[in-house]
Parts: C-alpha cells; structure tokens; sequence
C-alpha cells in the first residue's frame, strides 16, 4: 500500500486543501488556501460525473496550484444518494493516489452545519435534515465549538422517518433546522418548531465548507490514505436508485 506523503504546513499553519463533493443534488469543488477559497458550484439532476473533473480543473487553476501544490484532498462522504457518493469517493482517490497525498472525508451532513454557522454568527446549534427518499431522512444535531467550526453532538448520524428526528436535550440555543428534509417533509419543521429559531429548507452542501473543516481535521491528523478513503452509506438498501448525486 502507497503512503501518502506529509503535508507540507503542518498544524497551526494553513493548508492547502482541495475538497469535492457530489453525494447530494450538488456539486461542487474548491480549493482553501491561506488566501482565499476558490469554488465552483452547480445543482444537477444528474451528470455530476460529466463537470465535477472539469470544476476541479477550474478552480486549481484560478488558485494558481497543481496536485502537487496540495496538502490533502478531501471530498464529501456523505450520506447521499449512493452513486453520488461513490463517484466523489473514486474521484478523491484517483486525485489523491496520483499525487501522494492523504484524503480526508467530511460528512456531508457536517459540512451543510458549518455552511449555517458560517452565515449565522449567533447561531449556536444546528439540526440537520437531508432528503434521503423513500420517506425517510438523514439527519444529525451539531453545535458550534471554540473555533466555530461544526461539532456533533453525541448520538452522531442518523436514517428513517421524518417522526424519528429528535434533538438532543442539551441543545443549546439559537439553533437552526437546515436541509431539504425540512422541504420535503414540512410536518417535520412543524414539531420542531419550538426548539427551532429558524429554519432553511432550500440549502445543500458544498465544497467549500467540506474544504474548511477538512483543513482542521488534517491538522489534527485525521487523515486517511486514498486507499482508505470510502463513502458512508447509513441505509442498508444502497442499491436502490435515488435521485440527485447521480453519474
């Protein structure tokens, strides 16, 4: 098995991220450097393995780096729709193994939590609620750390019926219900809606957030080989065609 190499800036530093992400309707690349991110999105019914390789391209260049220029790359690994998944999986390894780099994999679920800490400041606490067909949802609770960056609470990931949805009894508040589980099934805002101070239905993941927690995660030394970088699959019917994330 190939090692990945070290990162060239290690902890404390800033590095050099380049992050992907296709398991929902979206997809999407950016590179985070210490300057700036440099991102690309687009929402898709299918074709994400059409552009994602081509949105890769775009943005290392528009920052000015090659595959050797990175420290890691890291991609969504879900939950999703299951070709989705795969396909942000294989690319990251494909990506990573070339270069010699270490792969991280973020929660997409995680990473839609970071993109509402990020745009609401004083939110503290966010419930997420990911569209996962069959009537049923993805869903985790995150609260805000010293960093501001988006932590679990306990009880950690979840699958099954919008009534399955149950925060946590530390929740700390303001917190936001976010993801298009709460579009799909409006019932679920309505019983949450007293322990909820808002809710966003209409947002996805995307890269960036999943670039920004990656570089924290790295820097602690969570990182895998790209042999070892796999999607996380929380039904056990992964074979069932769902839409979005799709090849």
């Amino acid at each position: 098995m190939t090692s990945p190499r070290l990162p060239n800036r290690m902890a404390g530093s800033h590095p050099r991220i380049l992050a992907l992400d296709t398991a929902t309707e979206a997809c999407s690349a950016a590179v985070l450097t210490r300057e700036r991110t440099v991102s690309r999105y687009l929402e898709l019914d299918r074709g994400h393995s059409e552009h994602i390789l081509g949105m890769v391209d775009a943005v290392l260049a528009e920052a000015g780096l090659g595959l050797g220029d990175l420290d890691a790359v890291a991609f969504g690994r879900g939950p999703g729709a299951f070709t989705g998944a795969r396909l942000a999986a294989s690319v990251a390894q494909g990506l990573a193994f070339g270069a010699g780099l270490p792969v991280v994999a973020i929660s997409d679920l995680r990473a839609l939590a970071q993109r509402a800490l990020d745009d609401a400041p004083a939110v503290l606490s966010v419930i997420v609620c990911a569209d996962a067909r069959m009537q049923e949802v993805y869903w985790a609770c995150y609260r805000r750390d010293p960093r501001g960056l988006a932590e679990p609470y306990e009880d950690g990931e979840h699958v099954g019926a919008p009534q399955s949805v149950e925060p946590p009894e530390g929740l700390v508040r303001p917190a936001q219900g976010l993801g298009r589980g709460f579009l799909s099934y409006p019932q679920l805002g309505e019983r949450l809606a007293g322990r909820l101070d808002a809710i966003r239905g209409d947002w996805l993941p995307r890269a960036e957030e999943i670039a920004r927690l990656a570089a924290a995660d790295l820097a602690a030394g969570h990182s895998v080989s790209p042999e070892e970088a796999v999607p996380i699959y929380l039904r056990n019917e992964v074979a069932r065609p769902a839409r979005g994330g799709t090849d």
